[in-house]
């Protein structure tokens, strides 16, 4: 077994108490307002509590009843669905849009173009929600420009549709995740070494060829950040469904936010509440785990 001099332990044991007291500020309130609060709630999902009244203990019954929940399985059906909107779709329009303003670099407008795209991203969701209800409403911006193009049986209360409430709330998604996408590609491909693709070029291999063949495949990194961002956005959804739906009409646009938020202060049920926030939070980890996990073993 090799032996190292009392001094070098030593040494390491004060860069680590360094290295610390650096991470100290950013350690104390992420244990106060993220760790603590997901501690007591996940204490919480073992009672049955009204909010009010005195909590009886049930141990793992609460999760057995969001397990039978009917409602509940609707409501994941609803998240993974919005997989599709917030992560499938901004992923690719950002690639795209990565790269053509890669391509466009120094030219005139490409800097109007990346900001325009990537503005959706820095504007509260609050207002996005507020936004899109008068773009989607019966007279609308929608609706008005169908009429107008001779398209007026097209038009329909899309927020209010059953069939429509959920893909029209994804598509805002879609708007909202696309230019943060898109910036997380343009930095990945700023990485790349301009060589490979003039060789690229020299073997005639035209913008198609360049962008399937080495743009995409050294953007491995950067798919995984944008894939586990936009992963945990359409599963933990609240804001802007709570702002433009509301998780109707009837029960079309739940999610598990929602339904989080329907049974802590609508339905007097805590205890079961606090089990499906412990649940989605361990469903958000896994699949995270897992984009990371597959990302690091593609080849």
């Amino acid at each position: 077994m090799r032996r190292y001099p009392r001094t070098a332990r030593s040494g390491r044991r004060r860069r680590r108490a360094v290295a610390l007291l650096y991470l100290l500020p950013a350690l104390l309130p992420y244990t106060l307002f993220a760790v603590l609060p997901l501690l007591h709630t996940a204490y919480l999902s073992l009672f049955d509590w009204d909010g009010v009244t005195l909590p009886s203990f049930v141990g793992l019954d609460n999760y057995r009843r969001i397990a039978d929940d009917p409602q509940l399985r609707d409501a994941a059906w609803h998240a993974g669905a919005l997989i599709l909107f917030f992560s499938v779709l901004p992923i690719g329009v950002g690639l795209v849009s990565a790269a053509v303003v890669s391509r466009r670099a120094g030219r005139r407008g490409t800097g109007l173009v990346r900001t325009v795209l990537f503005l959706p991203q820095v504007i509260p969701l609050v207002a996005v929600g507020i936004l899109w209800r008068w773009v989607y409403a019966e007279d609308g911006v929608l609706n008005q420009a169908l009429r107008a193009i001779g398209l007026g049986t097209l038009a329909d209360a899309w927020l209010g549709s059953f069939t429509w409430a959920l893909p029209a709330v994804g598509l805002i998604g879609t708007w909202v995740v696309s230019g943060l996408c898109m910036v997380l590609f343009l930095s990945g491909t700023q990485r790349i070494d301009q060589e490979i693709y003039e060789a690229a070029r020299m073997d005639g291999a035209g913008p198609v060829r360049e962008f399937t063949a080495i743009t995409v495949p050294l953007l491995r990194p950067e798919f995984a950040v944008a894939l586990s961002i936009t992963v945990i956005a359409a599963l933990s959804s609240f804001d802007l469904i709570y702002i433009t739906t509301g998780g109707g009409p009837g029960n079309s646009t739940v999610v598990p936010g929602i339904l989080i938020y329907r049974l802590a202060f609508g339905g007097g049920a805590v205890g079961v509440a606090s089990a499906l926030a412990i649940a989605l939070t361990a469903v958000i980890s896994l699949a995270v785990l897992v984009i990371n996990r597959l990302s690091r073993e593609a080849p």
